[in-house]
């Protein structure tokens, strides 16, 4: 969250920046027009998951993805992005008594769709090569599987998607980028969480809520291929 209110602080200075080149010569201008409308990205990092009451959401693990860009003029450009998490999740069997509820480990890709809207914060024109991006989106989590023993359904998901970056944007067609993306998606809870078992535990006490919120976060490096000028 630092890293976006530094951006939205860059998102008033650098367009004054920007309109202030006026005068510079075009060779000493530090401002230099972005040429390609459209751009596909390919991404890699890792998956900063949240940890949920229960302890049986997706954990941490490494991410991959793409992205595809395009640009609609002034700071804008229409996002849509694709990628997934390989990560491990506790299985409980909440009727077991508390020392033998848990059942294993179960590893699955966690995957994120979502499409939005990406905005320069230098407007049309890199700084230097350089260009701070904001992002906001909605779309889906999914794990693309029904409920597991213990009744647990992560299943499909709707989910917010934001995040800030910044691309490197030398002369070609090749930029590189990275990016600090949140995904945020709720996991509901089986009534069978907050029932006791036959000693008398339970997952979560009766009087929590059968929905808990994950922010989760990927920090990712990205390689871009520019097209259509």
């Amino acid at each position: 969250m630092r890293a976006v209110r530094l951006l939205t602080i860059a998102a008033l200075v650098l367009p004054a920046a920007a309109r202030a080149q006026v005068g510079h010569l075009p060779e000493r201008s530090p401002f230099r027009d972005l040429e390609f409308r459209q751009s596909f990205t390919t991404v890699g990092g890792w998956f900063f998951a949240n940890d949920d009451a229960a302890h049986v959401a997706p954990q941490s693990g490494p991410f991959v993805g793409v992205q595809y860009d395009i640009y609609l003029g002034g700071p804008a450009s229409f996002t849509s992005r694709i990628g997934s998490a390989v990560v491990d999740r506790n299985v409980l069997d909440p009727a077991r008594p508390a020392s033998r509820r848990l059942l294993g480990v179960e590893r699955r890709p966690l995957t994120f769709a979502d499409v939005g809207f990406t905005f320069a914060l230098t407007g049309g024109k890199s700084y230097r090569g350089f260009v701070p991006l904001v992002h906001g989106g909605i779309g889906l989590a999914s794990n693309f599987k029904g409920a597991d023993p213990g009744g647990l359904n992560l299943g499909t998901r709707f989910a917010f998607a934001y995040g800030a970056g910044v691309r490197y944007v030398p002369t070609g067609r090749l930029a590189i980028r990275a990016d600090v993306g949140y995904h945020m998606f709720q996991l509901r809870y089986p009534n069978r969480y907050l029932e006791p078992a036959l000693d008398s535990t339970s997952v979560l006490p009766s009087t929590h809520s059968k929905s808990n919120w994950l922010n989760d976060k990927a920090v990712t490096l990205g390689l871009t291929y520019q097209l259509f000028r």
